[in-house]
């Protein structure tokens, strides 16, 4: 059973929205991942988001563009977390959706990461799942721990080379 919907309403999100499914992957969380639009298919959606919770979807990534109505529909209608990551967009570069996503009522939070943050996304929803799973939590150490790793070996890597050749190995 999913533990994580992954939610986008346009098929050219999913470059993006890929992110948050490679790094659930990367630490075992179970995910489903769907195109919906809440603009253009108001009953999908609802159903959709209303059923999320029977399903057993303990959180929702949502992406969403422009007026970005995705996520803050999800967190109306579904009662865990929502992570909102806003789209970069051709008009405003994202500020649209970054704002839209982040403004929401009192009462109905978003979570919300950086314009096209969609790891980020995927690491808070399994920080989130991790509270209640002592597995998933020992998984997102080790995977901090590789991140630590990566950048000592990168200042190693300069620290020999430096500047000049390290700009020329990039």
């Amino acid at each position: 059973m999913a533990k994580v919907g992954i939610v986008m309403g346009s098929d050219s999100d999913m470059p993006i929205m890929s992110k948050a499914a490679g790094i659930l992957e990367e630490l075992g969380v179970d995910f489903e991942m769907t195109i919906i639009s809440a603009h253009r298919e108001p009953d999908i959606f609802y159903e959709y988001a209303k059923s999320a919770e029977a399903k057993g979807f303990k959180v929702i990534i949502a992406g969403a563009g422009k007026a970005a109505h995705l996520p803050g529909m999800c967190a109306a209608l579904f009662p865990m977390p929502v992570i909102g990551i806003p789209m970069k967009t051709s008009d405003l570069g994202g500020v649209d959706s970054l704002y839209s996503i982040v403004q929401m009522p009192s009462g109905i939070p978003v979570a919300t990461v950086a314009i096209n943050g969609a790891q980020n996304a995927g690491i808070l929803a399994a920080k989130i799942l991790a509270t209640s799973d002592p597995e998933l939590l020992e998984r997102l150490k080790a995977y901090s721990e590789k991140l630590k790793n990566q950048v000592e070996q990168k200042a190693d890597k300069l620290d020999k080379l430096g500047y000049k050749e390290y700009l020329k190995q990039m």
